[in-house]
């Protein structure tokens, strides 16, 4: 990995991945910062401010902003998460000064007008009334609020009608200028590019004359606490997530985590696959997820299927992760899992885009990007025995289920999800 790092006087991390050959840029900034860093009253900040710092700033108009890029034939985008948030361009390499001068100005220099903020409140409305309109969203975000109730890890990215129709401008203000500073940003430029012009141009860009600040409060530590959630809709068929806590991102067993999630349910050749689709017929999606915070995580299984097969479902997940602590893993099923991930991760090496993500997020769980040696070292070391304890422990927390749709019997289904880790 031809990573360089330096850090300005003002605390801003610039990170440069060079990819000698290679004619595009993919550059951001990426804040420790998220849904989880909101209070209650104003869930959906974080997401509400993402939308805004694009509506336009005293030398750029909203449509400027994403015109000066486009125009080069790149784009401008971002994202939050519950742990971070981001700002990133794709561009031709010889367009970076371009990009540098667009992001700096919208993460510094944003109007925040009024007017601004009521009309993106009324479109990020309409993208939550979109969200509430897909079961699929509904019942991820009805097990997370489950598996974190009452904490801010549990409250979706979104916000609810209610939260995001408080916000106003002081308290949007107010959230900027605390999180978005250079000592809780890392700037990432990956692929054609160097590293001492990148840090030139930042130094004069991005917060110049700001000085490092002191520490910024952080959210209090995770406690998962499962649970069942159902939700009784009209809908063709039940979506159902059902989980534990899983592992960290920060600890070395979310690996093991992930290779695990693989072989239960991350392809065609996975054993949910198998058993739920292609022998019983029962769901034409279903999958297993592994989702890693910074002292907590989620283990999960996501499957839709009709009324009538919704207890089938269920009892075939549960004796899915009963044999995973039961039997013995073949080390073929255990090699193919490994295969998976590490191919998967090295096709990405190839984009700017995924190379510019994946320093950024080590950055922040790491605090210094790790190398490919290491990380595929990482994944070959996880074996049968490895995973069966890394099953063990996440079958050893409180299961969480969520179910959305026409819910045949809702006590029945209470009652297994409560019964779930013990017949695990």
């Amino acid at each position: 990995m031809s990573v360089t790092i330096s850090q300005l006087n003002n605390g801003l991390q610039i990170v440069t991945d060079a990819m000698p050959g290679v004619e595009t840029m993919a550059l951001g900034l990426w804040f420790k910062v998220g849904a989880r860093y909101e209070k209650p009253e104003h869930s959906g900040m974080a997401h509400f401010l993402e939308h805004l710092l694009f509506k336009g700033t005293a030398r750029r108009s909203a449509f400027a902003i994403s015109e000066e890029i486009e125009a080069k034939g790149g784009y401008l985008n971002a994202y939050t998460s519950r742990e971070s948030t981001a700002f990133y361009a794709r561009m031709l390499s010889k367009d970076t000064a371009l990009g540098m001068d667009v992001l700096a100005d919208i993460l510094q220099f944003s109007a925040l007008n009024d007017e601004d903020i009521e009309r993106e409140r009324t479109v990020i409305l309409q993208e939550i009334a979109q969200a509430e309109d897909a079961p699929d969203d509904v019942v991820f975000t009805d097990f997370q609020a489950q598996a974190f109730a009452g904490q801010g890890l549990g409250q979706s990215v979104l916000g609810s009608q209610q939260t995001v129709g408080r916000i106003d401008r002081a308290a949007a203000l107010d959230f900027w200028r605390y999180h978005y500073r250079p000592d809780k940003a890392i700037l990432v430029a990956s692929g054609g590019g160097d590293h001492e012009d990148i840090t030139r141009q930042a130094e004069a860009l991005f917060w110049p004359d700001r000085a490092q600040r002191g520490p910024r409060e952080m959210p209090p530590a995770a406690l998962y606490t499962g649970g069942v959630r159902l939700r009784e809709r009209a809908l063709e068929q039940v979506h159902t997530v059902l989980g534990f806590e899983g592992a960290p991102v920060t600890e070395a067993r979310y690996f093991a985590s992930a290779v695990l999630a693989t072989l239960l349910g991350g392809g065609a050749s996975s054993r949910l696959f198998q058993e739920v689709r292609e022998r019983r017929g029962l769901a034409y999606h279903v999958g297993a997820h592994t989702s890693g915070y910074a002292d907590t995580g989620l283990f999960s299984v996501y499957a839709g299927t009709g009324q009538e097969a919704e207890a089938e479902l269920l009892s075939v997940v549960i004796d899915e992760f009963r044999r995973l602590v039961e039997e013995p893993i073949p080390e073929e099923e255990v090699e193919r899992a490994r295969a998976q991930i590490r191919t998967s991760f090295l096709m990405a090496r190839e984009s700017t885009s995924s190379r510019a993500e994946d320093a950024a997020q080590q950055m922040l769980v790491y605090g210094i990007p790790r190398s490919v040696g290491d990380l595929i070292g990482q994944i070959d070391a996880v074996d049968a025995a490895t995973l069966r304890q890394e099953a063990e422990l996440i079958l050893s927390t409180p299961v969480t289920l969520a179910a959305v749709g026409p819910l045949d019997d809702p006590a029945a289904l209470q009652q297994l999800g409560e019964r779930v880790r013990v017949a695990a």
